[in-house]
């Protein structure tokens, strides 16, 4: 288990790049070989979840080829939504996404598979997906009520097209609907409490896929093929939340970062530090596939603010990062209706909480939530990553506003979704000494 020593570090400016979009690189390598062509995938993140699903694809004869290069690309070659019996389980990893939505994928192929995952994942419900892939005619079997991995799916025979109004704004619940959708007669329908991130209509939009969204409603027609088109991935403006906080809670300091994913289902993190009182410019091109553009981020002191409602599908991944900011923002800063956090890599807030207690922080925990009251100076401590990418990243982020050495037990799981944080902490951790 590697472990990361953090020091404190006084303002700074820097300009940089994140790695691709780990949503909308799962997505690009699963509609690339649903396509009816050959597809070319350049900005793709080269992390240990979206090579899950390059291994799931491949594991259904989906014939891909890694060109590299500066921009990671990739050439997808289709197989029109038709691929082979996999000769043994299908190994997810760390990744719900692969899991959840190849689940949708599987449940309208004419054969069974069986679905596995690491320790972490063989502990996340993928009842959520069952429930509506069952309704359209898949057969799935995992552990318990709440169907934990391993999972057994058996396609349907003929999909049935259904009305299905899911409890939780999820887009995972969502997309794996819409691929099995795209395999029934008749129209498919999703409605959501909130419109959760919307990367996957607009791919299918992209690869000319016929879907419509009205409000908290999402329509797929069944029969129809992806266009084969190449496809550019912006870079995550999750994983841009971590330098963005670090930015923004840090008077006198600038940060610029260049080519990111601007989708407004995924700015909700941008909306808060704003609201959070960073001073925060925007520049987006609407062109492509994805909005893009650059953020740029100016630093000054903090304010406390209530999170919830219907913007927590657009930050529910960057609450971690956005606790830290409001442990060294002025008040009290309240997160709640963020219950799903409790079903991530890890149960994130309890995890946020602990950790944040830990560096002298005073929390109170919710069930949906948590009440965070802001610091003059975090206190440099050992805390637990549980094996979650975003807690590790975030107390990483924490640990260089604080006195002292700080600790993160447990920091490899970083390598899931963003291969080069640590070097980039490293290079700005010299920077200040």
């Amino acid at each position: 288990m590697s472990d990361l020593k953090i020091k404190k570090v006084n303002n700074f400016s820097a300009e940089l790049i994140v790695p691709g979009d780990k949503s909308i690189s799962h997505r690009a390598v699963m509609f690339a070989a649903l396509s009816n062509g050959v597809c070319e995938i350049s900005g793709f993140l080269p992390s240990e979840d979206c090579y899950s699903t390059i291994g799931a694809m491949r594991s259904l004869g989906v014939k891909i080829e890694e060109l590299g290069g500066s921009d990671n690309r990739l050439r997808v070659h289709g197989c029109r939504g038709q691929f082979d019996p996999p000769e043994r389980p299908i190994d997810c990893g760390n990744s719900g996404t692969t899991m959840r939505l190849l689940s949708g994928i599987l449940a309208a192929q004419p054969f069974s598979s069986q679905l596995i995952g690491d320790e972490s994942l063989s502990k996340r419900p993928m009842n959520r997906v069952a429930i509506p892939l069952e309704k359209m005619g898949a057969k799935i079997v995992g552990r318990g009520d709440r169907k934990t991995p391993p999972i057994n799916i058996t396609g349907a025979e003929t999909v049935r097209a259904i009305d299905y109004a899911s409890p939780v704004a999820s887009a995972q619940v969502k997309s794996a609907v819409m691929l099995a959708g795209m395999f029934a007669k008749g129209k498919t329908t999703v409605s959501e409490p909130y419109p959760s991130r919307d990367h996957t209509e607009r791919m299918l939009n992209y690869l000319l896929v016929k879907n419509l969204r009205d409000g908290d409603t999402v329509s797929i027609w069944g029969g129809q093929i992806p266009e084969s088109r190449d496809i550019v991935v912006p870079g995550d403006i999750s994983s841009a939340a971590f330098w963005i906080v670090a930015a923004a809670a840090q008077p006198g300091s600038r940060l610029l970062v260049n080519n990111v994913g601007m989708n407004p289902t995924r700015t909700g993190i941008l909306s808060a530090m704003i609201r959070m009182g960073a001073t925060i410019n925007e520049r987006i091109d609407e062109s492509g596939c994805e909005p893009m553009g650059s953020v740029e981020v100016i630093g000054g002191n903090l304010r406390s603010i209530e999170i919830g409602g219907e913007e927590i599908p657009r930050l529910i991944d960057e609450i971690p990062i956005l606790a830290v900011a409001a442990a060294m923002a002025e008040g009290k800063t309240v997160i709640k209706d963020a219950a799903e956090l409790r079903v991530k890599e890890s149960d994130r807030i309890s995890a946020v909480a602990e950790n944040l207690r830990r560096m002298g922080v005073p929390v109170q925990e919710f069930a949906d939530g948590m009440e965070i009251t802001g610091v003059e100076e975090l206190q440099g401590a050992e805390v637990e990553s549980l094996g979650d990418h975003r807690i590790a990243m975030a107390f990483a982020i924490a640990g260089i506003y604080a006195s002292g050495e700080t600790i993160i037990r447990g920091t490899e799981c970083i390598e899931t979704s963003y291969p080069g944080f640590v070097p980039e902490l490293e290079q700005l951790m010299a920077g200040n000494h």
